[in-house]
């Protein structure tokens, strides 16, 4: 559905073959309000999700709000990524342990609770309002999720090397780049898109914290932005203890998602 059809369907509690089987039907006031409150708001430039307060992600409903990043179509290549690897992999692991990084509103995690349901995830988020939305959104989708409130792994209390994969769409966007996004873009936090000077701080911070957390040959599944590739895959070359074993395209051919594996020296080279 369209953007307008999104918005009165919501509106008018009704779905998308009834709005045009009843378009001559006249709205009453309070209807008529609401529409026009929520298309000022549209045109103002806020996202017609937040002004829903919900949006769809891998076939689930998620709540949003300005406290967490709107989940992207691209991100789900992210979570498919995941369910495949661990598909792959747990006929030699009994009970998989996941962690996602900076989890927002929560779509990774969860959607990966729900199709992964033997599963143990944690979800970690340095805001606290969006950690909120997640747990929210944990209720509305019936998953069991252990939020954390947490910057990365900086106030995680968990065994070492317990875990077997680490999951994250870190922020990317380069703090220049900013303001020259696009007017839906800036309603959303900052902490989820400043991705520092080059976009790739958080990379370079992930890297530094994940062998301590991984098992040996446990896996670390990053989304990337458009163009960054290259220079995060020399990120994760240097570190010595990190290997590449897979680059997953989007539908545009572009490199969306990397995974990593942890060596089984496990040592960094910094």
């Amino acid at each position: 559905m369209n953007e307008a059809e999104l918005l009165f369907t919501d509106i008018l509690n009704c779905n998308r073959l009834s709005l045009y089987l009843n378009k001559a039907a006249y709205l009453d006031k309070a209807c008529a309000s609401l529409i026009s409150k929520a298309l000022k708001r549209r045109i103002q430039g806020e996202p017609i999700q937040y002004i829903l307060g919900k949006t769809e992600f891998m076939g689930l409903e998620f709540r949003v709000s300005p406290e967490v990043f709107i989940p992207r179509p691209e991100t789900e290549i992210l979570v498919e990524t995941v369910i495949k690897l661990v598909h792959r992999l747990q006929s030699t692991v009994h009970s998989y342990n996941i962690v996602d990084l900076g989890t927002g509103s929560g779509c990774v995690a969860i959607s990966l609770a729900k199709f992964l349901p033997n599963t143990k995830i944690s979800a970690l988020d340095i805001s606290h309002p969006a950690l909120e939305v997640a747990k929210e959104n944990a209720r509305l989708n019936k998953v069991e999720i252990n939020f954390i409130q947490s910057d990365l792994f900086n106030t995680v209390d968990c065994r070492l090397s317990t875990v077997d994969l680490i999951v994250a769409n870190p922020p990317y966007i380069p703090t220049k780049e900013i303001l020259a996004l696009q007017p839906e873009v800036r309603y959303e936090p900052r902490l989820a898109l400043d991705g520092g000077k080059d976009g790739l701080d958080f990379y370079r911070r992930i890297i530094k914290e994940v062998p301590r957390f991984l098992r040996k040959g446990g896996l670390l599944v990053m989304e990337m932005g458009f163009g960054q590739g290259p220079e995060i895959k020399n990120i994760f070359q240097k570190a010595g203890n990190l290997e590449i074993i897979e680059l997953v395209k989007d539908y545009n051919d572009i490199e969306r998602v990397i995974v990593i594996m942890l060596n089984s020296n496990g040592q960094a080279n910094y």
